[in-house]
């Protein structure tokens, strides 16, 4: 791996009163993955966002202005962008008014789960295996975008005190990336696993949750667990390495010096446009087997589930409650049904919720009325919250947080961050779990977190397991 200096942390947010979107095609054969690791060889944390986000394509970027520090309110960042000027620059400018779909820059970067206790009263569990920091925000004012008719871009947000600077790193990006990709950096990677003991702890996790529900305490917690394994590799070299295998629609990675993360995350979290705002809550998942006929069984399946309509019902009326907070009256629409959406080994229910913000509402103020994440919590939401610090084994990090960016033009996108690897210190670890309602069966319930798991070890080249036979369930 190369190592880049990174620059200081800086508190302050942009204070740039004004600035102006421009766009520039670059000539650019590269795949998303090789710009990544192109920037990463160079520069400083390194980002890549692929598959829908901000309309579809890619968003990398690398070198940012500024580094939200550890003592800000993450949530509050967000907020702190530039004001965007309706007309482009000087007619004689190298840089051209960019179209739909334009990003141009913005706050990028995860915010980990346990924020969870910085909007609710809640504990978090003390066991953290490795820390992560619990968010990691970097203000860009350009990236890199790829368009889904595959066109690059070089997007900016310039200001008068930057537009020298941009133009020099137009011209640097775009001679960087006329050049032949390098060879991809090989990734060594061990199995990632869960001990036998871990998995009976996750089966006593789901029995004694049911007795919970039974007791009418909740009706619903997302108990997850985590596999664990090593590898000399970095955040951008899995998820290049991944990319050539999935093509999951809310894909990012970010590469820092306190860890990273490579998500290959199939789950919208939000995503404002505007007033607009939509979310798209995942809950229900089976297998999905390679041959079409098994799989469209296993569809049949899962339609006619009653246990995933009921978990899947739960969550989307959490999310909707959610939005409520924060929406005008009579404007949150959900579907009847759910849809049914193929993803690597796996069918999953997916529903869409929309809403529109009052005018007074920021980004700031959505994620405090709507984060961690309904699907990955359970309902009612805060006492899920309590369970799963009670149940699991260990503090998640990132994982069941949210990856993504708030831009001044293109709004606030977020990803939910399951099926997302983590790694610091040669150590990577991926957390999978599932929604436990009271006709949940431990068995079924760890064999469908380590379903969810398998796809995402194989695509960086790992298997996903219990390390020895699986063991007895313990408690009824």
């Amino acid at each position: 791996m190369s190592s880049v200096p990174v620059k200081p942390t800086l508190a302050s947010p942009p204070s740039a009163p004004s600035a102006t979107p421009i766009r520039v095609p670059l000539a650019c054969s590269l795949s998303p993955a090789q710009v990544l690791q192109a920037l990463a060889a160079r520069e400083p944390l390194p980002f890549a966002l692929s598959g829908k986000w901000s309309g579809g394509g890619a968003i990398v970027g690398a070198d940012p202005l500024r580094v939200a520090g550890d003592a800000e309110d993450p949530f509050a960042v967000l907020d702190a962008l530039p004001e965007v000027a309706a007309s482009p620059g000087a007619p004689d400018a190298p840089i051209v008014e960019g179209p739909s779909g334009f990003v141009g820059g913005g706050w990028f970067g995860w915010l980990g789960y346990r924020l969870a206790a910085r909007v609710e009263r809640i504990p978090l569990h003390p066991h953290r295996p490795i820390p992560l920091p619990e968010f990691h925000l970097a203000y860009y004012d350009n990236v890199l975008r790829r368009t889904p008719d595959g066109q690059w871009w070089f997007e900016a947000l310039v200001t008068s005190a930057r537009r020298d600077a941009l133009e020099r790193r137009r011209r640097a990006l775009a001679d960087l990336l006329s050049r032949p990709a390098s060879p991809p950096s090989p990734v060594q990677i061990s199995p990632l696993c869960i001990s036998a003991g871990d998995a009976a702890h996750h089966l006593d996790a789901v029995a004694q949750c049911r007795r919970r529900i039974a007791a009418g305490e909740i009706f619903q917690a997302n108990l997850c667990l985590r596999l664990h394994g090593e590898t000399d590799a970095s955040a951008t070299d899995l998820f290049a390495a991944a990319l050539g295998h999935l093509d999951p629609p809310y894909a990012a990675a970010f590469s820092t010096p306190r860890g990273g993360i490579a998500s290959l995350s199939p789950e919208l979290f939000v995503r404002r446009r505007g007033r607009h705002i939509v979310t798209g809550p995942i809950k229900g998942t089976i297998a999905r087997d390679p041959d079409p006929a098994i799989a469209a069984a296993a569809l049949d399946a899962l339609r006619g589930s009653v246990k995933d309509a009921a978990e899947h019902v739960m969550i989307v009326d959490l999310m909707r409650n959610d939005l409520g907070r924060v929406c005008e009256y009579g404007s949150i629409v959900a579907p009847r049904r759910p849809t049914a959406e193929p993803h690597p080994g796996l069918w999953h229910l997916v529903s869409h919720v929309h809403g529109r913000l009052r005018p007074d509402v920021t980004d700031a103020d959505v994620l405090r009325a709507t984060f961690p994440p309904g699907s990955v919590t359970g309902a009612p939401k805060v006492q899920s919250l309590r369970v799963i610090a009670e149940s699991e084994q260990a503090g998640r990090e990132v994982y069941t947080g949210a990856v993504g960016f708030a831009s001044p033009v293109a709004g606030l996108e977020l990803n939910v961050a399951i099926r997302t690897l983590e790694l610091a210190h040669g150590r990577v670890w991926l957390g999978a779990g599932g929604g436990i309602v009271a006709d949940s069966d431990p068995r079924t319930e760890l064999e469908e977190a380590l379903t969810k798991a398998r796809p995402i070890a194989a695509a960086v080249g790992a298997s996903a397991g219990v390390e020895r036979a699986a063991p007895v369930i313990r408690a009824a």
